[in-house]
């Protein structure tokens, strides 16, 4: 019984966040997959709004994405709804290496966010897909999955459009964060790509710029100061 509780204690749960969506929260790290203070503005600001919709307003038709952390799928559905809205054929290679029960998953709000009816679907899709193939959850938007650590995975050379860096903070999950990692995910940027990240500690900031990008601090989500975007 003594180590029953204990494994339930060490149970990943779902939370709600302070704007009605949810996230959920990893006992071991005690550590949150999204924002407490909203999950779902978290991810439309910093991924979408400073991310991809700042790259595509430089003119482009079609955008590779790159993301370290599949997580919950939010990210993932809200450049769905982001490629069907703005008709831009989006490709998204993300990168988990230890995917959410689906138990959880289909206990995720995030679709009610969405106005598209099709949301479910593409929730659906996104984490039912299978790995390690392109699998096209609607015509603007193919998804690419791979189950791997990302210090183990060989990141491909001058690919992707944005990144998207959601891994767990620095203080969580340090390896990800570590200069080498940074300097694989620059190379794998085209010019004029950018790096996105809810982050604004100041060693990531000076370790992006020694990499020789251009480091913006811009405005947080709400609840949070800060984040970062870095450009090739």
């Amino acid at each position: 019984m003594a180590m029953e509780a204990e494994n339930n204690e060490n149970k990943i749960r779902l939370i709600t966040t302070d704007d009605g969506s949810h996230s959920l929260y990893v006992p071991k790290l005690n550590e949150t997959y999204h924002s407490f203070h909203g999950a779902v503005q978290e991810s439309r600001h910093v991924f979408i709004e400073m991310g991809l919709k700042h790259r595509m307003s430089q003119g482009l038709k079609a955008i590779h994405i790159f993301e370290v952390g599949l997580g919950t799928g939010l990210n993932a559905l809200l450049t769905a709804e982001f490629a069907i809205k703005y008709q831009v054929h989006i490709h998204f290679t993300s990168i988990e290496a230890f995917p959410v029960d689906y138990d959880l998953v289909k206990q995720l709000n995030y679709t009610s966010y969405l106005e598209a009816p099709e949301a479910r679907s593409w929730f659906e899709a996104i984490h039912n897909a299978p790995w390690h193939n392109d699998i096209a959850i609607h015509p603007f938007f193919t998804l690419h999955k791979i189950q791997s650590k990302l210090e183990e995975h060989e990141i491909p050379v001058s690919t992707f459009d944005v990144i998207y860096f959601d891994a767990f903070a620095p203080n969580k999950q340090a390896e990800l964060w570590d200069l080498k990692i940074l300097s694989l995910i620059a190379q794998s940027m085209e010019p004029l790509g950018v790096f996105v990240t809810y982050c604004a500690k100041g060693q990531l900031k000076r370790d992006l710029q020694s990499l020789y990008l251009k480091v913006e601090t811009l405005k947080g989500p709400p609840g949070k100061k800060e984040m970062v975007r870095a450009t090739k």
